[in-house]
């Protein structure tokens, strides 16, 4: 005897990852008609959610592609049957990164496209050409700008020896990309998006003075999405804004009736100042930034407040609930709390609908 698939929220096993199927949808369309009134290209970060469904539903609504991290990334989404893909990261590209992005380019179909990867160094651009050896014709490459997120990246007046030292080798440069990573603030979101213009705007002049003209000026966060240059950029990549999470919630770009994904867990223990509920950092991520109030929200009760995690508890704050009780968890940040996840529990009006794979959970090389 099997045991009984469970259809309601309240007889799941908890910490479970749970997904609300109609939030996410309308997550989904609002930034397609988002990008599509200003006249920019969608092509959203499936690393926030790895999964194929949603990167189906994403480009059903209007998405040109998708991006990715990693090459495992890439090889997931492509044996899904993803052919316009833009692996956003500076290669290193490696013997085993060589043979697998050379397998990437052969599988390639005809007529589809170039696949896109990331540079921001000569050796880089070098290496993208050694490896894409007598398959020019499907690999294109975005030379990397830092916007002001002092990650990876030129800034904008190296981009041309970058770019210089790709088409001497032989590549196709089809523009420029940028992650405005410090739009991850309460005051920093209009400013970040400012940054991410001007830089862009400067790399692409000096992309053009050495007779590289940039058909893709590529940005955007889910945070500085709202105040993309319309003028520079001709594409966005958001990623988190189809489930959201405590951080956008806290960052003012979300409410909680917009928040599509949550960890549902049981409480556990009870003092009297304090509950335990049973999804710690393996569940949740360890993610808390400078600006967050705790490792995490209560869907439910505004108050609340995750104060601690370890690996398998929670430390609640500012709400009373009896043991046993179950409570709706917003991670902070939700691309770590899916990659933690085997799948996603997809509700629709409170009922159990579907189970879907984490499909590119750990693709991470």
């Amino acid at each position: 005897m099997t045991a009984r698939e469970p259809d309601r929220l309240a007889d799941l096993p908890t910490p479970s990852l749970v997904l609300d199927e109609a939030r996410l949808d309308r997550n989904i369309a609002a930034m397609a008609a988002f990008a599509s009134e200003r006249g920019l290209t969608l092509r959203p970060h499936v690393k926030t959610h790895k999964s194929v469904e949603i990167a189906r539903r994403q480009v059903d609504a209007g998405a040109a592609g998708i991006t990715v991290a990693t090459l495992a990334e890439a090889e997931v989404f492509a044996a899904a049957g993803f052919t316009d893909i833009f692996i956003a990261y500076p290669l290193w590209l490696d013997a085993d990164k060589t043979a697998r992005l050379r397998r990437l380019l052969e599988a390639s179909p005809a007529g589809t496209g170039p696949l896109l990867i990331g540079i921001d160094s000569t050796e880089g651009a070098e290496r993208a050409a050694q490896a894409a050896a007598g398959l020019f014709d499907r690999l294109a490459v975005l030379v990397e700008i830092d916007s002001g997120h002092h990650r990876s990246g030129v800034v904008a007046a190296h981009a041309a020896s970058v770019a210089s030292a790709a088409v001497q080798a032989g590549l196709d440069v089809a523009g420029v990309f940028t992650f405005p990573g410090h739009s991850y603030s309460p005051a920093g979101r209009r400013a970040a998006a400012v940054d991410e213009a001007r830089e862009l705007a400067d790399a692409v002049a000096a992309l053009a003075a050495v007779g590289v003209s940039a058909r893709i000026v590529s940005g955007g966060s889910t945070p500085s999405a709202e105040f993309a240059d319309a003028t520079v950029l001709t594409e966005l990549r958001p990623g988190v804004y189809v489930f959201r999470d405590a951080q956008q919630w806290e960052l003012g770009m979300s409410t909680p009736e917009d928040i599509a994904l949550t960890v549902r867990t049981t409480v556990v223990s009870h003092r009297d100042n304090h509950l335990i509920a049973d999804a710690g950092s393996k569940v949740l991520g360890f993610d808390r930034a400078s600006f967050s109030t705790g490792f995490g929200r209560l869907l439910d009760h505004h108050d609340a407040r995750i104060t601690a995690v370890s690996e398998h508890h929670a430390t609640i704050t500012g709400v009373d609930l009896p043991t046993g009780s179950q409570i709706s968890v917003v991670p902070n940040h939700v691309c770590i709390a899916v990659n933690l996840a085997d799948e996603y529990l997809v509700v629709r009006d409170g009922a159990i609908v579907g189970r879907w794979p984490v499909d590119a959970r750990g693709a991470n090389t």
